[in-house]
């Protein structure tokens, strides 16, 4: 969840601040030396600013469908000379105002946004990434053959009650629609908290 600051347009998200080293040290196996990574449904802009610092080689492209997300991201990231500045990017839009990327990555997203927002996603991977290029998904999701924690469904209750076209996804209709694209499923990491990083490769 973002908070809002008073007398600030920066958003401050708990959960970046418990997450984001766990998801750096997945990062650093992933992402290409050099390049643009893409960031899809920044939030606050927090991790952005994070993961900027962390790959100092990489400029950090992020993105927000929302004004007062991008607003934040653009605070957060003032001054910051690998940080581009955000983006408008719906992920179920068919068009982007972006060509192409080295890698893709969306945090948190994929359960809290329709099943469109997905396939959106998956469709721009395809147009923007270069040939092995990643897409790089992390969250919460479901697998047929692991018992979900209880938490994860009690989240998943309540994101139902928010929004019904919301929810916890499940890794293979995740990675079956990736497939039809011509994504190939890469590498599923478990991480803390019972959250996953999924990767597909172009």
């Amino acid at each position: 969840m973002v908070a809002e600051d008073k007398g600030d347009v920066r958003k401050h998200a708990p959960a970046t601040l418990r997450n984001r080293e766990a998801i750096v040290a997945v990062l650093r196996d992933l992402l290409p030396e050099r390049g643009l990574v893409l960031e899809v449904a920044s939030g606050s802009g927090e991790h952005a600013v994070y993961f900027a610092a962390a790959f100092a080689d990489l400029t950090w492209q992020p993105s927000d469908p929302d004004a007062a997300g991008r607003a934040s991201i653009a605070s957060w990231s003032a001054g910051i000379p690998n940080i581009e500045p955000p983006l408008g990017i719906d992920a179920a839009a068919p068009i982007w105002p972006i060509d192409a990327a080295d890698a893709l990555l969306c945090i948190n997203m994929v359960h809290i946004s329709p099943w469109e927002a997905t396939l959106g996603l998956l469709d721009g991977a395809l147009r923007l990434l270069p040939p092995d290029g990643p897409l790089i998904l992390y969250g919460p999701y479901r697998r047929a053959d692991v018992p979900t924690a209880p938490s994860n469904e009690a989240f998943d209750h309540s994101l139902r009650e928010r929004d019904p076209r919301w929810g916890l996804r499940d890794v293979a209709d995740v990675t079956q629609a990736a497939q039809a694209r011509g994504l190939r499923f890469a590498r599923l990491i478990e991480m803390p908290a019972n959250n996953l990083m999924l990767v597909y490769r172009k």
